[in-house]
């Protein structure tokens, strides 16, 4: 009789049934896998439900037709599952990976955790992926048993390291965290259930990352076009999409613009998965890993674009950075959402009894490292549109975020 969620995986691709656990031991499901079960978890979350209200790049009053991060990271799924069939991995687990990877975003996306950064700098600091740990681990509030979501090892392990190693070898900070330090919240957490921060992911969790480089590049240049932030033609400056607009060009000549974009976006995620995969298989068969954990201990990643799409991501971040993050629009109201974020932050600290009663229980006498993280907590979890009423109910004048 075959297993609940069973399917054919390569030997190393994470397998649920030789799962490491969860920090609380809890029976089998006899319907479902242990990845299929996290992933379950993660969609019924209150964090999931809130990241429909959370700016990908436009807030809320530019229009229903933008990229929210809900919607940001299911289009994450939807590509993850599609590498990891392809390339014999879990697709649960990447599916899992891909839906929770944001949810420690703030609300105003970018600035908000860049305000949020900043404010907690004397307090150890605030990173999302650190937070995305606490939501999971601590945060979430539902089950009778236990805080948090009690994830497998393997989910955790993900969304800590999707995008590399933590720590160096010798136990220090890896490049990226050489000017910061690991997060506290992270460094934390790996004391009670070791994470293994020092080597990759599995493979599943790269392919999650890679998804998420995808996603980004498809529909930022989508949202972009239709903002008018730019035009199309102007991104024929980029030789991988003007090798694109050119073959669009030629099949359907005349065509209509929203179409164009569209068929443009849909040959962008395309290319870019059919690179992946093809780079992927040589990379694994290079490594002929015989395990997941052979995945981890390669010192190198096992899913991972080829040189020239490599280049021809770079290329188009390097485009949308000047013309679309950096736009005077967007600025504008980065700026505006700046404001209101480090407003909040000031009041809370300053009078925890201005948050609701579940946020400010227990900090009385507290110290004011543990009064911050709280407040960041709260603020962390806001949608923008809460944020906006929050400021609204505090302050006499909020920022109009136009």
């Amino acid at each position: 009789m075959q297993r609940a969620g069973e399917r054919w995986r390569a030997p190393y691709a994470c397998n649920p049934w030789e799962s490491r656990g969860r920090l609380h031991r809890e029976p089998a499901s006899p319907t479902r896998s242990e990845f299929q079960r996290d992933r379950d978890r993660v969609v019924h979350s209150s964090a999931f439900r809130r990241l429909k209200h959370k700016t990908q790049v436009f807030v809320f009053h530019e229009g229903d037709h933008y990229r929210t991060r809900l919607t940001h990271s299911i289009e994450v799924s939807q590509i993850a599952r599609a590498l990891a069939r392809s390339l014999g991995l879990d697709e649960d687990l990447a599916e899992a990976l891909a839906l929770s990877h944001d949810l420690g975003h703030t609300p105003f996306g970018h600035t908000g955790e860049d305000a949020l950064a900043d404010c907690m700098a004397p307090f150890g600091g605030f990173d999302h992926n650190a937070q995305a740990l606490r939501l999971v681990t601590r945060l979430e509030r539902r089950y009778a048993a236990f805080d948090g979501l009690n994830l497998t090892w393997e989910t955790l392990e993900g969304l800590v390291k999707h995008n590399g190693p933590l720590l160096r070898a010798d136990g220090g900070p890896a490049p990226r965290y050489a000017g910061t330090g690991v997060p506290l919240a992270i460094l934390d957490y790996a004391a009670q259930q070791d994470l293994e921060l020092s080597t990759f992911a599995g493979g599943e969790a790269q392919a999650a990352a890679l998804s998420d480089d995808i996603a980004y590049n498809a529909h930022d240049i989508d949202d972009g076009l239709r903002a008018g932030l730019f035009a199309i033609d102007d991104l024929a400056e980029i030789p991988f999409l003007r090798d694109l607009l050119a073959e669009i060009d030629r099949r359907y000549p005349g065509l209509e613009p929203s179409r164009r974009i569209h068929e443009l976006v849909r040959r962008v995620i395309t290319r870019f998965v059919e690179d992946a995969v093809r780079e992927s298989e040589r990379l694994i068969a290079e490594l002929a890993p015989d395990s997941a954990a052979a995945i981890r201990l390669a010192g190198r990643p096992a899913v991972a674009f080829s040189g020239a799409i490599a280049a021809a991501d770079r290329a188009i971040k390097a485009f949308l950075h000047p013309r679309m993050y950096r736009h005077p629009r967007v600025v504008r109201v980065r700026e505006q959402a700046d404001v209101i974020l480090r407003d909040l932050f000031r009041r809370f600290t300053a009078d925890p009894a201005a948050m609701p009663q579940e946020w400010r229980a227990g900090l009385e006498g507290a110290g004011e490292a543990r009064v911050a993280r709280r407040v960041a907590d709260y603020i962390a979890g806001m949608t923008d549109n809460y944020a906006v009423d929050e400021h609204r109910r505090l302050f006499p004048t909020t920022p109009e975020l136009r």
